[in-house]
């Protein structure tokens, strides 16, 4: 099977951009900042984007380019006769699958609420009625189920066009979009009455509000937004040639990251301290909190409007991301056309992400872990505190250890071509430091998971002594 091949440097970028923005930058970075005290929860953030999410991401890129397959096919190409490395392409298929099963939903409650905006439905209700549409529209099996069908249809059928004519060629003017809409509801923001206490408790650290969980918080953020660990980024490096090294590029789209995920909260905080929104209403702030915000503002409608188009193209930029990864690993192990690989890839995750819709409404009874969680907070557990940290952990060690692909070959192919190369002198760092932190995340990420009310691994260890 012939590879594909992306048709620019700017496709690359804003293609591997869009897997990495997304839910993960626009829904769930704001909430986790509002509970884990802003401008703290920020610092730790990025000082973990820096020290973790880079080298990963170069390390992802380099497997990627090297081995020119799918993440399935990854260690077949690079591993040495006889090792077992490619046990990891089979977990990534499997997370891909994970993740999609419940981003689907969340990417079909922000193209909901954008129509609703749009049609005014939202206009002129009060603040009771308008943090109740929320609930109505979990409960509802019909719209739960059928916007996400319709996230699964649409994301399938621009795959079926193929790399530059469908992926590209949508993703990168709905990238370009998505920073224009992002520029004008931040200096929007900016206006209200509230921007100044909102910005200061997001852009200013209150080192006294750092503890273990917002470490371990802020370090689980990291891998999540750049859907690190499960290959989302190696495909991308597959579609590329070597005239560019790979830390430059990983830069750049780290850069991109960042930028949309400290937009949201500049877009996102001073709205809630101008109407007295509880900053750690958690995950459902974007979708209760900020309607009501649009509801009591000024033009609010189309203000809105605006606001949940920009969420729905953060994360339809993922899903198509992710789309493509899980097609190229099906296509890897089949041989399938891009067109059969579209149908069935489509029919599986339409199949798989039924569950996490119903979760809310018609199996709302099936409670894994606190009360009140369900069946999305299973698949995020799955993915966010398992899949993303293992998966990193395996590919660090396979890029740094001799019985893997080996830290030379890793940095032959990572500093390839013109741009900033890969430090040297980052080899004692990403070959013994590294793995130590990305086993601690996961480890202390189980401990201190709260598996029941109240309960927790940790806690109940302290309580033997």
């Amino acid at each position: 099977m012939e590879r594909e091949r992306l048709g620019s440097r700017l496709g690359f970028i804003l293609i591997s951009a869009g897997c990495a923005i997304g839910c993960g930058n626009v829904w769930k970075f704001p909430w986790m900042a509002g509970q884990y005290g802003g401008g703290a929860f920020v610092l730790i953030y990025l000082i973990c984007l820096l020290i973790m999410g880079l080298p990963v991401m170069v390390m992802e890129f380099s497997l990627g380019r090297a081995s020119q397959a799918s993440p399935i096919g990854i260690h077949h190409k690079l591993q040495q006769p006889g090792q077992k490395w490619h046990w990891h392409g089979k977990m990534a298929l499997v997370a891909n699958f994970l993740l999609m099963m419940f981003y689907t939903s969340v990417t079909g409650w922000m193209l909901y609420y954008f129509i609703k905006f749009l049609k005014g439905d939202m206009t002129g209700i009060s603040a009771e009625a308008s943090a109740a549409g929320f609930g109505n529209m979990l409960s509802n099996p019909w719209i739960m189920v059928g916007f996400m069908a319709i996230i699964v249809v649409v994301g399938f059928a621009i795959l079926s066009f193929g790399l530059q004519k469908g992926v590209e060629r949508v993703t990168k003017p709905m990238m370009l979009i998505l920073f224009g809409l992002m520029i004008i509801l931040a200096i929007n923001s900016f206006t209200l009455d509230g921007a100044k206490e909102g910005l200061t408790f997001y852009l200013k650290p209150d080192l006294s509000k750092i503890d273990g969980n917002v470490i371990v918080g802020a370090m689980n953020q990291a891998f999540f937004t750049l859907s690190l660990g499960i290959g989302s980024m190696a495909i991308f490096g597959s579609y590329i040639g070597k005239e560019r090294s790979l830390m430059g590029e990983s830069l750049s789209i780290l850069g991109l990251d960042t930028f949309v995920a400290l937009m949201a909260g500049l877009i996102i905080f001073p709205a809630c301290f101008t109407y007295d929104i509880e900053v750690g209403a958690g995950p459902g702030l974007l979708f209760t909190s900020m309607a009501s915000v649009f509801n009591n503002m000024a033009g609010g409608r189309w203000w809105g409007s605006l606001f949940f188009l920009f969420m729905f193209f953060a994360a339809m930029s993922t899903v198509l991301a992710v789309f493509e990864n899980i097609l190229a690993m099906i296509r890897e192990v089949t041989g399938w056309s891009r067109v059969k690989g579209c149908i069935i890839s489509g029919i599986l995750v339409l199949v798989l992400s039924v569950p996490c819709a119903l979760g809310f409404n018609l199996l709302s009874g099936f409670v894994p872990f606190a009360s009140g969680s369900g069946v999305l907070d299973l698949e995020d557990f799955l993915v966010s505190n398992i899949c993303l940290p293992i998966g990193a952990l395996l590919y660090v060690l396979f890029c740094v250890s001799k019985k893997g692909w080996g830290f030379d070959n890793f940095l032959k192919e990572a500093n390839a071509g013109k741009g900033l190369k890969f430090p040297t002198w980052l080899k004692p760092y990403v070959t013994y430091v590294l793995p130590v932190i990305i086993g601690a995340i996961f480890v202390i990420g189980i401990l201190n998971f709260q598996f029941a009310d109240n309960f927790t691994i940790l806690g109940w260890i302290k309580s033997l002594f």
